[in-house]
């Protein structure tokens, strides 16, 4: 359904001391996302995986690169057109309370765009309102105990809920959910997590999951692909069980081994991987392998080559480091 092209962005800085400065968040990024597929984009803070969910739900422009949708580039698509294609793609935020207005009822938030809907579809304010209290019941939420309240009524874990209904009030076909469990309760994110699944075989919908928490991230994509994103540039790419039983990137393997282990469930990898040092987003050096400095695997050759994403052994898995090798980490739990 999508496919990101060498995408790249760049950040320039406004007058001052800033005003030579230029930040690449992605570098020449590519992936393909098909129909009813889930995806996650794991990465520490700074690593560019918003940026790239923000461009694929058309909140962000890209410097260089393509995007693609059921293989119409956007180029090709006039300014005035490109609306209709990115409202099949819709974002659920980080911070659901942030994300609604508190001065305004639920069912105003939901009802609005449901409105522009029906218009679209030649429906009547009946529609609207059995559509309004269908998105709730598929959410999880009861309809008459949501609709007349305002975001402060919610808990943590319903205004997410919510936040993903009025995602679909525009039948999407991709949710891009950008650490949707972060500002949730330990206790509720499981049911988050599981509606996100549940959503998405029901409503046969692809889902794109941002996070930096690798459980999460293989719970939401257990059938699906892991792409390990590091100052802006894929560096891991391959099937869920595969990236997290034998990691071959240095950097892969570091992300797991931050992983917890409950003394006497699990045993820690004889080998823990840890940085040297932490991630430097404000570092200028473009030469070589970008994780270079904080790997204790890096050679002459890292500093003076750049690493291309490369198939591992001729098949689907994809890495970028000139010395793969699977190492023992710690286990993660399916969730």
């Amino acid at each position: 359904m999508i496919e990101v092209r060498a995408i790249e962005k760049v950040y320039r800085g406004g007058g001052g001391l800033l005003s030579q400065r230029a930040v690449k968040a992605l570098r020449g990024v590519s992936l393909t996302l098909k129909d009813g597929e889930a995806i996650s984009l794991i990465g520490e803070s700074g690593c560019g995986k918003t940026t790239l969910g923000r461009i694929i739900a058309g909140l962000e422009t890209y410097s260089q690169g393509e995007l693609v949708f059921d293989g119409t580039p956007l180029s090709q698509v006039p300014p005035g057109d490109r609306p209709q294609w990115f409202h099949r793609v819709q974002l659920v935020q980080q911070d659901p309370y942030g994300a609604l207005n508190p001065a305004r009822t639920l069912g105003n938030a939901l009802v609005d765009p449901l409105k522009l809907q029906a218009k679209h579809l030649g429906k009547d304010a009946t529609w609207t309102r059995e559509r309004a209290r269908e998105l709730l019941n598929l959410v999880g939420l009861d309809p008459e105990a949501t609709l007349y309240k305002y975001p402060h009524n919610l808990s943590g874990g319903q205004r997410q809920r919510f936040v993903v209904a009025r995602a679909l009030t525009v039948d999407p076909k991709v949710l891009v959910a950008d650490e949707a469990v972060s500002m949730i309760d330990v206790s509720l994110r499981l049911g988050i997590l599981s509606l996100l699944s549940d959503l998405r075989v029901r409503l046969g919908i692809s889902v794109i999951f941002i996070t930096h928490d690798v459980a999460a991230a293989r719970y939401v994509a257990r059938d699906g692909v892991i792409c390990v994103i590091y100052r802006g540039e894929i560096v891991e790419y391959g099937r869920t069980d595969d990236i997290i039983r034998s990691p071959v990137h240095p950097y892969t393997q570091a992300l797991l081994s931050a992983m917890p282990v409950l003394r006497g469930l699990e045993k820690p990898g004889p080998d823990r991987f840890i940085p040297s040092q932490d991630l430097d987003t404000q570092a200028q050096d473009e030469a070589g392998c970008l994780f270079r400095s904080r790997c204790r695997f890096a050679t002459e050759r890292c500093g003076r080559e750049h690493p291309n994403l490369v198939a591992l052994d001729g098949g689907e898995r994809l890495h970028a480091c000139f010395y793969p090798q699977a190492r023992d980490v710690v286990p993660v739990p399916v969730g």
